[in-house]
């Protein structure tokens, strides 16, 4: 794992020292002796996770880390705030500036190290989310993403698993200025509850009886449901094999007994924090992509999606040699209904006819909006006798219902007019495939619309 450190510190010493740490672990190491050349650096230069120190000249830390978490391009940067004093004060002043974690001088190399990993773990999956985002922002779309401020709008929810009540009751007390605990003792059952249920962060005592905490971390870790929740492990003060081998399997921090309730809290704060972000960022790059595939009026796949997925179905049918028939259907008249009662009613004929098609169609189906008043049905697996039928079914569906508008107009009587054509000989393309399907549309309009047409084998 490779990322670039920036190590802060005004004495020479502390910064040579981290340095040579950091490089041996083959890290790229920035250095900068005040808070002014680091903000500086930042602004400039791709920076992954930085070590900043609290007591210095002119700028001390929380005013550096204030700045650059209230600057949006570099307040995604974790921070570890090192420093001399391991007041609760001081933890607390820094989490309000917006410090991801802490280090107290002297820095213990497996701290160090673990800490930095962990956090350039969760820097890399943010910035592959916010590399996706762009396209959100690009788009127009800002609104759907609003980065939190440091401050969790609401409590967060909290899985512990841990053997003892007397442990339970102490870490419950602890987090409760900011997290709402769900306390197990049967590491099993945990492993199901958290799967079924939404936490933002899952805390696993080492002190659980017959059952390996490590163990548990891998269950939790390999779920899909629960892959990206983040794991904070309690363990014993010198056991550096068990935080090692944790750390490997992607727990993402750890605490020692004894415990500090305010070192507790502000890692666990730094833990739901970041995934709070993460599932934002992600939610954004969904909806996205969701709104790149669909059409806006109707809700249905829109011509991109049909383009990429009949390419896809087409080949797969190909291979296989298995039937493969699409249908295009064309609201009969349908100028009519703009011309007369104004777009505004064909929008709503346009919706409720995407309706109809969705509770005609099979699960297997595809159902898009090809452009206009004409929707494609892809038909899987489907000879054309039996899309014919389908189809059928969906032409008598729109005459028999008449479409009620909102406006309070009468309601309107319309029909549809279908063409359908299923892989043969010379169709090669999923283009051709279209062309057919479209000439046999044309044929339906021509000899009296509201009918069925299939291609000529």
């Amino acid at each position: 794992m490779t990322a670039r450190i920036l190590v802060v510190d005004d004495i020479p010493a502390n910064v040579k020292l981290l340095e040579a740490r950091l490089m041996a672990e083959y890290f790229d190491v920035l250095t900068a002796s005040n808070g002014r050349d680091a903000l500086d650096i930042c602004d400039r230069t791709q920076v992954d996770v930085i070590l900043l120190d609290i007591m210095m000249p002119e700028m001390d830390g929380f005013e550096v880390c204030e700045r650059l978490k209230s600057n949006p391009r570099t307040a995604h940067i974790p921070v570890v705030m090192v420093t001399a004093l391991d007041q609760p004060s001081d933890r607390v002043r820094g989490l309000k500036a917006g410090a991801d974690d802490f280090l107290t001088k002297p820095v213990n190399d497996l701290q160090l190290i673990s800490r930095v990993k962990s956090l350039v773990r969760l820097k890399t999956l943010s910035d592959e989310l916010r590399i996706r985002h762009d396209t959100t922002r690009q788009a127009g779309m800002d609104d759907i993403l609003r980065l939190q401020d440091g401050r969790l709008e609401e409590q967060a929810h909290v899985l512990l698993v841990d053997s003892r009540a007397a442990s339970q009751e102490r870490i419950i007390k602890s987090l409760k200025p900011i997290a709402e605990v769900f306390a197990m003792s049967d590491p099993q059952a945990a492993v199901f509850e958290a799967a079924e249920n939404t936490f933002d962060l899952i805390i696993v005592n080492c002190n659980l009886e017959d059952y390996d905490p490590l163990r548990l971390c891998s269950q939790i870790r390999s779920l899909e449901r629960t892959r990206f929740i983040p794991i904070l492990l309690i363990t014993e003060q010198g056991d550096e094999q068990m935080i090692i081998r944790a750390l490997d399997l992607g727990v993402n921090d750890y605490v020692v007994r004894p415990l500090d309730p305010n070192e507790l809290m502000a890692r666990s704060l730094t833990q739901v924090r970041r995934k709070r972000y993460n599932d934002r960022l992600r939610n954004s790059v969904r909806q996205t992509i969701e709104l790149a595939v669909t059409d806006g009026l109707t809700g249905l796949h829109n011509r991109r999606y049909l383009d990429t997925q009949l390419r896809t179905l087409f080949a797969r049918a190909k291979v296989r040699g298995r039937p493969l028939t699409i249908c295009i259907t064309d609201i009969d008249r349908f100028k009519l209904v703009n011309d007369g009662y104004g777009h505004d009613a064909g929008d709503e004929v346009l919706k409720e006819f995407a309706g109809r098609i969705r509770a005609t169609v099979r699960g297997a189906d595809l159902a898009c909006r090809f452009g206009g008043e004409e929707f494609v049905l892809v038909m899987p697996d489907t000879p054309a006798e039996v899309a014919a039928t389908v189809a059928e079914r969906l032409r008598g569906m729109i005459e028999a219902r008449p479409f009620q508008l909102r406006t309070g107009e009468t309601p309107l009587m319309l029909t549809a007019s279908m063409g359908i054509a299923t892989i043969g000989p010379g169709i090669e393309t999923p283009e051709q495939l279209l062309k057919q399907a479209d000439r046999a549309l044309y044929e339906a309009k021509n000899s009296g619309r509201n009918r069925v047409v299939a291609a000529a084998a």
